[in-house]
């Protein structure tokens, strides 16, 4: 009897014992998952190759998780101003960011130019045309009864740049009844991509992300306002510092190199 006795205070203390370190397995489980921080991230559509691969390198290296919204610059500033729930903004140019900062959207002393970009004259990779951007050139007869793919020309900035070019160049006017205008930039990449438009205007790094396009020639840089990407966090954040540890990650070597490896130009 006192054997089976003690055998049984034995098996209860070892019961307990177990259920002691299950609870403190779940407590630090629950622990780790408390510590996870939620990054969201409105992001210019030409940036998604390059922005994709920085931060599953930072998922990987905090445990942090980065979401990343997508879209033509103004459609992500006008959620942004009706109170979309987002941490930091990342534009394709000065004008969104302007916009958003001037209606208070942005934290003070957060905001600074992130990248560069070029850009270009696409076609598909079977494409024969060959065509040289100048004053004056014969962009409208190369079309033919065709279209050119271009960002909306009024409000994305890939479409705004283009139009700057095309108008510099002496050739808008001509081109304008041709142009089939999309949401923003990557869609225009993909109608020249799917074969549905023989030709397009996108940045550098769009052609780069897409093989199924090759680049027919680079339109002068004096053609267009400088293509700059600027990033600021934004004022109803509920990840401050986790915003502002992401952005000082994106200054560094190991994030620098995933952009400018896509073709884009940090800027210093």
């Amino acid at each position: 009897m006192l054997a089976a006795s003690i055998l049984s205070r034995l098996s209860l203390r070892i019961a307990l014992a177990g259920l002691m370190l299950v609870s403190a397995l779940q407590l630090e489980a629950q622990a780790q998952k408390t510590d996870t921080t939620t990054i969201t991230i409105f992001a210019a559509a030409s940036l998604k190759n390059a922005l994709d691969s920085a931060a599953a390198a930072y998922d990987k290296s905090t445990g942090d998780k980065v979401v990343i919204s997508y879209a033509g610059s103004s459609a992500l500033a006008k959620q942004i101003e009706q109170a979309a729930p987002a941490d930091i903004f990342i534009s394709a140019d000065l004008d969104w960011m302007d916009y958003v900062d001037k209606k208070k959207l942005i934290k003070d002393d957060t905001r600074f130019n992130l990248l560069g970009n070029r850009l270009v004259l696409i076609a598909p990779n079977a494409s024969t045309l060959s065509l040289k951007i100048g004053k004056d050139f014969p962009l409208a007869a190369a079309l033919g009864d065709n279209h050119i793919a271009m960002a909306n020309v009024k409000s994305v900035p890939a479409g705004k740049y283009g139009l700057a070019a095309l108008t510099k160049l002496g050739v808008w006017s001509a081109v304008e009844p041709k142009v089939a205008q999309a949401d923003n930039v990557r869609a225009a990449l993909a109608l020249v991509a799917q074969g549905e438009a023989p030709l397009g205007i996108v940045y550098e790094t769009d052609a780069a992300a897409e093989p199924k396009v090759k680049i027919v020639d680079v339109f002068p840089a004096d053609t267009h306002p400088p293509i700059i990407y600027p990033i600021a966090i934004l004022a109803e954040t509920k990840n401050g510092d986790a915003a502002k540890a992401f952005i000082t990650y994106l200054k560094t070597p190991d994030a620098q190199a995933f952009f400018t490896k896509q073709g884009f130009t940090i800027l210093k």
